[in-house]
């Protein structure tokens, strides 16, 4: 005797199938960016009180270049004990920029000792001859603040999210 599925056990097998197929396809995107594109945030050591510049890079690779008439942005949401001295950069901004590479310098200040971070996302188009793809990225800017006169630590590493 040959035993039939439940209609269920159909719908949790297509579920599972689908689950698989975008997850293989979202691994493939972010492969393919890391193929077209970089994002670098730096991780700064701060004085309490003192204003202090991050950078973020954005960086294209084999091929691509960055347009320059799409909208360019990064958001900024800091973390507690830090305040930043404007919460959206724009194109207008970008403290260096070229066909390949654009750099944002984030002014920042610390009001609590220890490691806090910057959550951000940057907002760009890349293209090639024949195809532009908006890109999205999220990351965090690391920032380790001491009292003015304290020994000063190494940074822990910006990391993209």
């Amino acid at each position: 005797m040959l035993s039939h599925p439940t209609r269920s056990a159909n719908r949790a097998a297509r579920l599972a199938a689908a689950c698989a197929a975008w997850v293989v396809l979202a691994g493939a995107t972010a492969r393919a960016a890391d193929d077209a594109y970089e994002v670098k945030p730096s991780s700064v050591k701060a004085t309490l009180g003192e204003k202090v510049m991050a950078g973020v890079a954005i960086v294209t690779k084999k091929g691509w270049h960055l347009n320059a008439e799409a909208p360019f942005t990064l958001k900024l949401t800091p973390g507690p004990g830090i305040t930043v001295e404007k919460t959206r950069l724009v194109r207008a901004d970008l403290a260096t920029s070229s066909d390949s590479a654009a750099r944002f310098e984030v002014a920042l200040v610390a009001a609590q000792a220890g490691h806090g971070e910057v959550q951000a996302e940057a907002g760009f188009v890349i293209c090639q001859e024949t195809l532009c793809r908006p890109i999205k990225e999220k990351l965090v800017i690391g920032v380790d603040a001491s009292p003015p006169g304290a020994p000063a630590k190494q940074p822990a590493k910006s990391r993209k999210r």
